[in-house]
């Protein structure tokens, strides 16, 4: 199983080159060519709601992005560092909850997810203690064809 990670500034500029790289990687994963774009597209997504988080929470840790080649199929992580609601604090300033119902962040961290359902098959949002990750994976040629 070969793994590539990245890591960077919560910057929105930086979510691009996230992009690019995801496309990359899943491309020589043996992800369907026809499928690279949504690749692209939900990575874009979830890194800029990782970035938002990150901005709105003043965190200055980097965002984390997992590109995992496995047997079948290819996984994207990405990782915030915002501790989900009801995690205690970690330390000065942090455990700040996310956007809750009564926020404007609500409906945009809705509307992320929903764009990202639609891109991917597969989809798991967990959120603890040390932070959210969105895991996302698509199957790769081996996977679809036919023994």
């Amino acid at each position: 199983m070969a793994t590539v990670e990245l890591r960077f500034s919560a910057q929105p500029e930086h979510v691009r080159t996230a992009r690019l790289v995801a496309a990359a990687v899943a491309r020589r994963a043996g992800v369907d060519e026809a499928v690279l774009d949504e690749v692209r597209l939900a990575v874009g997504e979830a890194c800029s709601r990782a970035v938002g988080l990150h901005r709105s929470h003043g965190i200055t840790e980097p965002v984390s992005v997992a590109l995992t080649e496995e047997e079948k199929a290819f996984s994207i992580e990405v990782g915030d560092s915002v501790p989900g609601p009801g995690a205690e604090p970690a330390g000065p300033g942090e455990g700040l909850d996310r956007p809750g119902p009564e926020t404007d962040g609500e409906g945009e961290d809705e509307m992320g997810l929903a764009v990202i359902s639609g891109l991917v098959d597969d989809m798991e949002v967990r959120s603890g203690a040390g932070g959210g990750v969105i895991r996302m994976s698509w199957p790769t040629a081996d996977a679809t064809l036919p023994t």
